[in-house]
């Protein structure tokens, strides 16, 4: 990933496209508790589309003799949201925009990144501003350096009051122990950089906490699978969706698809991260989004069929589903480690943690939601409200979805 630095007035890639909007949801009246129960569900999984995005910053700090450098890269979507840099509101960030606020932005970055040595705060140096990109995403990049190595501390402070989700990515590196990583959140603010010379184990459990965190926040993710375990407690009649007769029988599918998701996305992980695949960032988020619309839209049509053969198995096939799209979406897993940049030889470590923290996150989310689904299996609210409407809603969110980022759109919250 290169930073530029960016002289003359021309405008950047748009960081303002994806910056959330809210929205209100009001119930129907009707019967009280289907109504009720529609209600909740329709507000669940629009609050997930509709939430703002976790932002992350990216750090990265390298201890020298006698001095410690680094490189602090914030997402321009948010210093828009909390400067309104655009001032003259035409969609554009240009550099004489962000240039006219830059002194201000960094006396607010110095308030919210501190270093210090015991109880004393240490003063630190910065370059001029730079912009790079992630994944499409402008950031701005300020490089920075402290003149002091023993017991140094960082305290950060950025950007949580405006989004309690936010992360920051800190890659520390030093001759003794390249590529460690890990993430300052809200209940974890401080880090202490380790001397030049010294050895840590810290960075794998950190990696399996941002597995977990990716997933919690990876809504496109969370929508494939919920798509696919919706119809799981159900079983196809000629009359429609009935319950199954027990857990083991949803149980069963439910394993199938979760497995299957499973290996095909950590199969791609694997791939992406050692480098020997890559695939353009924006047709793999198509191809996600659009995955979501498949595993939706099969929930209208049931489960497979006697006779039922090739692409029309596929498709109603919940676990082939999971598997075909769940390579896919192991690129946009992949995103995380490869923006992080790690040494090739240093990568085993992050990997596995990371990988290891998406599958906790999604077991979670499959033990909360299987028991609930098996014991609304047989009721009206689960065969006629959830399944039908849940899948409808997320058929329409993938659709939108499949449009934004198909050409560059800004109209989706996410």
């Amino acid at each position: 990933m290169e930073s530029t630095p960016t002289p003359g007035s021309g405008p950047w890639t748009n960081p303002l496209e994806h910056c959330p909007r809210t929205r209100r949801l009001v119930p129907r009246t009707g019967h009280l508790r289907h109504s009720l129960g529609l209600f909740l569900l329709s507000f669940w999984l629009l609050s997930l589309a509709q939430a703002h995005t976790a932002s992350t910053a990216y750090l990265q700090v390298s201890a020298m003799s006698d001095r410690i450098s680094g490189r602090l890269e914030l997402p321009l979507r948010d210093l828009e949201d909390r400067f309104g840099l655009d001032t003259n509101e035409d969609g554009q960030l240009t550099w004489g925009e962000f240039r006219r606020r830059g002194a201000e932005i960094e006396a607010w970055v110095r308030r919210g990144l501190v270093w210090s040595s015991g109880t004393n705060a240490l003063p630190w140096t910065t370059a001029e501003w730079q912009v790079s990109q992630r994944q499409d995403e402008g950031y701005a990049v300020l490089d920075f350096q402290v003149n002091e190595v023993a017991e140094v501390q960082l305290t950060y402070g950025l950007l949580w009051d405006q989004d309690p989700l936010h992360r920051c990515l800190v890659f520390w590196n030093a001759a003794s122990r390249p590529g460690q990583v890990l993430a300052l959140s809200p209940t974890d603010r401080t880090w202490s950089v380790p001397a030049p010379g010294a050895t840590t184990s810290a960075g794998w459990l950190t990696l399996v906490r941002e597995g977990v965190h990716h997933i919690w926040t990876g809504y496109d993710h969370l929508l494939f699978l919920l798509a696919l375990l919706l119809p799981a407690v159900l079983r196809r009649t000629p009359t429609g969706w009935a319950p199954v007769g027990d857990l083991g029988s949803a149980l069963r599918d439910v394993i199938k698809v979760v497995t299957a998701f499973t290996v095909a996305h950590s199969l791609t992980l694997i791939l992406v991260t050692l480098g020997w695949v890559s695939l353009p960032s924006r047709w793999v988020e198509v191809t996600i989004a659009g995955s979501i619309g498949v595993a939706a839209f099969a929930n209208f049509r049931g489960r497979p069929r006697l006779g039922d053969s090739g692409i029309r198995e596929i498709l109603t096939s919940p676990w082939a589903v999971a598997f075909l799209f769940g390579l896919i979406h192991g690129f946009g897993f992949a995103g995380v480690l490869t923006e992080l940049e790690l040494p090739p030889g240093h990568l085993a470590g992050p990997l596995l943690g990371f990988n290891l923290g998406v599958e906790l996150g999604q077991l979670a989310c499959v033990l909360v939601f299987v028991p609930l689904a098996f014991a609304l299996r047989a009721t009206w609210f689960y065969r006629q409200g959830v399944l039908p409407v849940g899948s409808a809603l997320i058929l329409l969110m993938a659709a939108g979805w499949v449009v934004e980022r198909s050409f560059g759109l800004g109209f989706m919250p996410l």
